[in-house]
């Protein structure tokens, strides 16, 4: 077991402060508040009928049946993914009103079609960029034409090429990556852009943001720009005037608002750190003290990054350029630069090293929910499909679409080593519940599932075979795979590869093996509560 420092128990108080506040969050801006609300109203209808509107109740019984069935058949001649539409059946056959309402509204919002149209201008201005190398691509096929055939996905669905002439550098904790990170951030001549999902006030972020300060100081171009959320839960409201006020530039994507709108359902999770066009990090640990344990949370925080060099590095550049121009109109209006002087000024050097010998290949991906490619979800499979020896998996939560648990079972079926590891200790309950509620169908099919038992496992990885690995932002359940903004690295027989291993296998040692005893021995309560989250899981 991982012992808990003091410094570490001391950090309890800073949960307990922060809680109340995220507290609050999570009931005025929560989708549980709006179930509430839609259970409420379907309630005053059901009364309204029987006490002021008896004499109609055939009439209106009959408009129940029409509605519902003209929304169900739009669901099921719709593009989603089935799990989505049973979903959405099964809200609707509860509150036929308000589910079919809330189906309509959600799948008609004007600010998800500016914010589609907004992507693909940026794509177009940043296709000069990214174009990619026939000659590496050509060696690629020659090596495998599968992986090449990845590579060509890839580019076709967000734009970035395959790289060679790159390095990947794999830090199993969070606590490890920090140092390096802090000396990178201090050898910027140039530029620091940094996007995260959060950003919080504490010891990882002020010594951060110290050194962005005096960066800006010197004229270094200093960009921050992190997820609406933070202002309800690490930073305060008007936080990005406050680092202004330093030269930093910072923005906030998807302010949160009270009102209910689908588009502040997509939310900026990505982790990205780009320095002069040279360095970049990606991966699951966020600028906060729980990912680098100095506070805690809940137990262990089990979290990973990677550092990145070389030609990769010049489309790490473009996904934070991307992200940082379909920020929200306001913030796009008030620039007076020109986007395409921007892009030279940030992209026409970037990743450059001829220097760097090659170590494999390296396909970056950055996956958005408004367009018709689940590219995180895809790459996953990939590796799931093509393992003939092991797949690996780290996730903090395992809340599956049915493809997904196919080609687990199907892997496992072929005699893969199928092994995956979880939090032993949840940050949120239901998700917990929903995902044992995988387990044995998994554990049937020759799936291993190992719970991390000194804590929580953040770290969002999958490798196979020593040849394949992914390692991003992304995990795996349906916010990731359908409606987050994420990114990663896709790595095609990169040394780092066994990093990833090892630390996979030196984990497996501070893991407890589920079984189907233990499975069938959870508690009733959370068997049940499992079953119905299951229902609607694709909505949570």
């Amino acid at each position: 077991m991982t012992r808990v420092s003091k410094e570490q128990k001391e950090g309890l108080k800073g949960r307990i402060k922060r809680k109340g506040k995220s507290g609050i969050t999570a009931v005025v801006f929560g989708r549980g508040l709006i179930i509430v609300l839609m259970v409420l109203l379907q309630l005053f209808i059901f009364l309204s009928m029987v006490f002021w509107l008896s004499q109609y109740a055939v009439a209106i019984y009959i408009g129940f049946v029409v509605l519902s069935s003209i929304a169900v058949l739009a669901i099921i001649n719709s593009d989603s993914n089935p799990a989505f539409k049973v979903s959405w059946m099964v809200l609707i056959a509860l509150a036929p009103i308000v589910g079919a309402a809330l189906y309509v509204f959600m799948s008609n919002q004007a600010g998800y079609r500016t914010i589609q149209e907004r992507i693909k201008r940026k794509k177009v201005e940043a296709r000069p960029y990214l174009r990619q190398d026939k000659e590496i691509l050509n060696e690629l096929y020659e090596d495998s034409p599968h992986v090449a055939g990845v590579a060509r996905y890839v580019k076709r669905a967000c734009g970035h090429p395959v790289y060679k002439h790159s390095n990947a550098k794999y830090y199993p904790l969070g606590d490890d990556f920090l140092e390096d990170y802090i000396n990178d951030l201090k050898s910027a001549t140039d530029f620091i852009f940094i996007e995260y999902f959060i950003i919080h006030n504490g010891y990882m972020w002020n010594r951060i943001l110290d050194v962005l300060k005096e960066k800006a100081e010197v004229g270094v171009k200093v960009r921050v720009m992190y997820d609406g959320l933070c202002a309800f839960t690490s930073v305060p409201i008007n936080y990005a005037k406050k680092l202004t006020k330093h030269s930093i530039e910072c923005r906030v994507y998807a302010s949160m608002k009270p009102a209910l709108s689908s588009v502040q359902n997509n939310r900026d999770h990505r982790k990205i750190t780009v320095i002069d066009g040279k360095i970049a990090y990606t991966g699951g640990v966020n600028l906060s003290d729980e990912y680098i344990n100095k506070i805690v949370r809940f137990g262990h925080w089990k979290d990973c990054a990677i550092r990145l060099t070389g030609d990769v590095v010049t489309s790490m550049t473009c996904m934070f350029m991307t992200m940082w121009g379909i920020d929200d109109a306001k913030n796009i209006k008030r620039n007076v630069y020109d986007e395409e002087e921007e892009y030279d000024r940030f992209l026409k050097g970037a990743g450059i090293h001829s220097d760097i010998s090659n170590d494999g290949y390296m396909i970056p991906y950055n996956d958005n929910p408004y367009d018709e490619y689940n590219i995180a979800k895809h790459l996953y499979l990939d590796v799931i499909n093509r393992a003939n020896d092991y797949v690996y998996i780290f996730t903090p939560y395992l809340i599956l679409d049915n493809e997904t648990v196919e080609a687990l079972c199907y892997a496992g079926n072929r005699g893969v080593d199928v092994a995956i590891i979880v939090p032993h200790i949840p940050d949120k309950k239901y998700a917990f519940k929903l995902g044992r509620n995988y387990y044995e169908k998994l554990m049937l099919n020759k799936v291993k599932i190992y719970e991390y038992t000194p804590g929580f496992v953040h770290s969002k990885v999958i490798l196979a075979d020593d040849k394949y690995a992914i390692c991003g932002s992304s995990n795996m359940d349906f916010r990731s795979f359908y409606l987050h903004y994420e990114c990663g690295v896709y790595m095609y027989k990169c040394s780092e590869i066994l990093e990833l291993k090892r630390d996979f296998l030196d984990t497996l040692e501070k893991c407890q093996r589920e079984t189907l005893i233990t499975v069938r021995n959870y508690p009733i309560r959370s068997k049940i509560d499992g079953a119905i989250l299951k229902l609607i899981a694709p909505l949570m």
